[in-house]
C-alpha cells in the first residue's frame, strides 16, 4: 500500500477537525526525517509504507514516546517493526485531529 493512497484520509482526517495539510506534514516530516520536498516526492512515486520508512533520513528517536491504542492495539505490544512505524504515523495523526497542541504532538519537553 502506497503513501500516497493513505495521505489523503490522514489530510481529511485532521482537515475536518480544523487542522491543517502544514501540520500534518510537519508531524511526517519529525517521524521521518524527510524534507518538504522529499515528502512530496515520495508521494508523487507513490512510495510504500515499508520502502518509505526504511529509507526516511532520520527515524525520530522519540517516536517511541508515542505510546496508547490504535485501532484497538497498544502501539507499545506491536511485534513487527514494520507496523509499529505505521501505528506512530496513524497516532500522531489521530492526535492531532483530536486537537492536542503541535508541542505535545512532537514530544516537545
Amino acid at each position: 500500500m502506497s503513501v500516497a493512497s493513505v495521505y489523503p484520509h490522514y489530510l481529511a482526517k485532521a482537515e475536518k477537525k480544523g487542522r491543517t495539510k502544514a501540520e500534518v506534514d510537519e508531524i511526517i516530516r519529525w517521524l521521518t526525517g524527510y524534507s518538504q520536498g522529499e515528502l512530496e516526492e515520495q508521494l508523487n512515486n507513490k512510495t510504500d509504507f515499508e520502502t518509505f520508512f526504511t529509507e526516511a533520513p532520520r527515524l525520530n528517536p522519540s517516536r517511541t514516546l508515542v505510546k496508547g491504542v490504535i485501532c484497538g492495539v497498544r502501539i507499545e505490544e506491536i511485534e513487527d517493526p514494520m507496523m509499529r512505524e505505521i501505528r506512530y504515523l496513524d497516532k500522531l495523526i489521530d492526535e492531532l485531529a483530536k486537537g492536542k497542541t503541535m508541542d505535545k504532538i512532537l514530544r516537545k519537553q
